[in-house]
This record gives structure tokens, C-alpha cells and sequence, in this order.
């Protein structure tokens, strides 16, 4: 598993390369881009660029999440606004607005060398049903043909919701035959789960294409830092050394919980530690 953070620890910080060069301090190999005007503004083609050009003299990975917050939210935003853009909403003219702002997004991808964009199919707790399927389909089937000729690949994420199962998430891509799109595992997700993490590795592991890390305590999604939670880190590594070692485990952690820059960089640097340690002791023979 590679080495990763995603820029949604800094979501409150207006991102600049300054924020880049802490978090490839923390560690990182790769870089998760949070999408989302307030933080990662991806219409202003000047901070495109200057980031564009930072992921080129580092050589670190960069990867895309998707917004989830509509562009109205992205300029009043607050630590205590509820993300609203849904590729699947009942509305149209809703769907219609999160397809533009995904495509806005991606769009940085003319310049940034993004390697994977992470999907949102829906809010939390959307039903499974015909409408969530069709406008599953319709949305990945945009994305996708969008994104293709700029070399990103889509990644659908499991939610707190019914339409992104494990199971549900394998029906779309195969109804769909979307032989070339792949999942990012969420592990705080897959732990809030019925099923459990175990399962929805086993059941997706030939998806995977990257790992959303972090903890919690089996009740609210928290995004806490590895460790902080009930999460079993050794049962995880255990399942991820099952994994191609190039897949990225990206850092996701809360950007509400106090922590300074220093703070970041420290709490990156022994996560990686943890990780690192866990990695060489499963692979000690027995």
C-alpha cells in the first residue's frame, strides 16, 4: 500500500503549495485533491496550474475526490455545512448541477496529472431502488466518457447509504458494463457497516483501485487518525498486503479536529510508521 493524504485534513485552508510540501513531509507518495472551491479552487486556472506544477517538480501522485458541496455552499462555506451535490438526485436540474461541477473539477486534469477521481453515487442513507440504479448509471456512464481522455480513472467510493454497497456497487458496474471502473474502498465506511471491512475487501478486491484510511468508533463516521478508533489496524494490513502494493492508502482525516500543520505532519509521519511496521511484520515468515 502506497503512502497517501488527502488535502480534506486542510479543507478550512485555501490550498496552496505551501500545504503540499507538509504533507509530502508528513510522508505521502500521493496526494488526494479535495475537491471543493473554498479549499481546492479548480475553476481558477492560475492556482491550477501552480498546483499542476508542483505535482510535476515533486513527482508525487495526485488523485481527484470528487465535490460534494454545491458551488453556493463551496463560497458560504463552514465547518458546519452538510454536503449537498448529488450525482443521483431525485431533482434533474439537481443532477444536472453535480454532473457540471464534477466535469469543472476533472477539468484540472488538463493540467494537473491526475491519476483517479474518487465518485459519490448519492447523500447518506439513499435507498436502493430503480431511480438510484438509472441515475447511477447514467451519471457514471458521463463521468467516465468525460475523464477518459484525460487519462483519470473513475473510482466509485462505498457511502453510509444502500445504493453503494459492496454488492450493490458490483451490480452497477457489471449492469453497466463499466469493465474499466473501479472502487475506493472506504475503510471508516466499511466499518460502520452491516457486512463488516472483511467482507467488502473480499467481495471488491479485484475493484480496488485506492483505499480511503482512517478510524472510528463503529457509531458516526469520524475521520479519525488510525489508532484513535476501534478500528483492528493489524487485521487491515493484514487484508491490504493482500492488495497490489501501487494502490494508495490516502489518509482521510477529519478537518475539524484542532490539529495544527506541525500537528498534521507529525500524526502523517507516525501513521506511515504504524504502517510501515505492520507491513514488514506480516510479511515475516511465521
Amino acid at each position: 500500500m502506497q503512502r497517501g493524504i488527502s488535502t480534506h485534513v486542510f479543507l478550512s485552508h485555501r490550498l496552496h503549495p505551501g500545504l503540499l510540501d507538509d504533507l509530502r513531509r508528513a510522508g505521502a507518495a500521493t496526494v488526494e485533491l479535495f475537491a471543493a472551491r473554498h479549499h481546492f479552487d479548480y475553476t481558477d486556472r492560475a492556482l491550477v496550474r501552480e498546483i499542476a506544477t508542483w505535482f510535476r517538480d515533486t513527482g508525487l501522485t495526485a488523485t481527484l475526490h470528487q465535490p460534494i458541496f454545491t458551488r453556493e455552499q463551496s463560497e458560504n462555506w463552514s465547518r458546519h455545512v452538510t454536503p449537498t451535490l448529488s450525482l443521483i438526485a431525485l431533482e434533474k436540474v439537481h443532477r444536472i448541477e453535480a454532473m457540471d461541477e464534477v466535469k469543472r473539477a476533472l477539468e484540472s486534469a488538463e493540467q494537473i496529472p491526475l491519476k483517479a477521481m474518487t465518485l459519490h453515487l448519492g447523500l447518506k442513507d439513499d435507498p436502493w431502488d430503480e431511480r438510484a440504479i438509472e441515475n447511477s448509471l447514467t451519471a457514471i456512464e458521463h463521468i467516465h466518457t468525460f475523464a477518459r481522455p484525460l487519462g483519470v480513472k473513475v473510482l466509485l467510493e462505498n457511502l453510509q447509504n444502500d445504493v453503494t454497497t459492496p454488492e450493490h456497487l458490483l451490480e452497477i458496474l457489471h449492469v453497466g458494463h463499466f469493465d474499466d471502473v473501479g472502487v475506493t474502498l472506504d475503510v471508516g465506511h466499511a466499518n460502520l457497516s452491516d457486512s463488516g471491512l472483511d467482507h467488502a475487501v473480499e467481495l471488491l478486491r479485484s475493484r480496488i483501485g485506492e483505499l480511503h484510511v482512517h478510524d472510528n468508533n463503529g457509531l458516526r463516521d469520524e475521520h479519525l487518525w488510525p489508532g484513535s478508533g476501534t478500528i483492528d489496524w493489524t487485521q487491515f494490513m493484514r487484508l491490504a498486503t493482500t492488495l497490489p502494493k501501487e494502490i494508495p492508502g490516502i489518509l482521510e482525516i477529519a478537518y475539524d479536529l484542532g490539529d495544527s500543520v506541525d500537528a498534521v505532519v507529525r500524526r502523517g509521519m507516525e501513521s506511515f510508521f504504524v504502517q510501515d511496521r505492520l507491513e514488514e511484520t506480516l510479511g515475516e515468515p511465521q
